[in-house]
């Protein structure tokens, strides 16, 4: 049997860090599987992940809509709607919204048994509460 998800029928999470909000459509809370984790994500103007990195984990971002930078070990790259960012396990990164347009992407970490180093940044950019009011906190 197929599973079929609307994103208003999903649990969202909004970042204790303002600016970020993210609606899982796979993940072992939903699914009961842990070989990925995927979803879409909303940052407001200026909105940016901390720079970190996943040990044991690919990630992938899809741009849908809005530009963006990606912070690398190698520098800082513009991104535009249409583009796929791939990031190995362990790469150090940060994505970013510009000051001016909010950005909304698809994305993808496999797999969804990985723990996250933040390099630049605060516990608070790992923890999320759920529009009912739960806390949830990325490993």
């Amino acid at each position: 049997m197929a599973y079929i998800f609307h994103q208003d029928e999903l649990p969202k999470l909004v970042s204790v860090v303002p600016g970020r909000e993210r609606v899982f459509f796979v993940s072992k809370e939903l699914t009961q599987i842990d070989d990925m984790l995927a979803g879409i994500m909303r940052y407001a103007k200026g909105a940016s992940s901390p720079y970190h990195f996943h040990k044991n984990c690919e990630h992938f971002y899809f741009i849908i809509e809005g530009d963006a930078t990606v912070e690398t070990p190698d520098g800082v790259t513009d991104i535009e709607p249409g583009t796929m960012v791939f990031i190995p396990a362990e790469e150090k990164h940060r994505l970013r919204a510009p000051k001016d347009t909010p950005l909304f992407y698809f994305e993808f970490q496999a797999p969804n048994r990985f723990q996250t180093t933040i390099l630049d940044g605060t516990p608070d950019d790992l923890r999320w509460e759920k529009v009912d009011g739960k806390i949830w906190i990325q490993s």
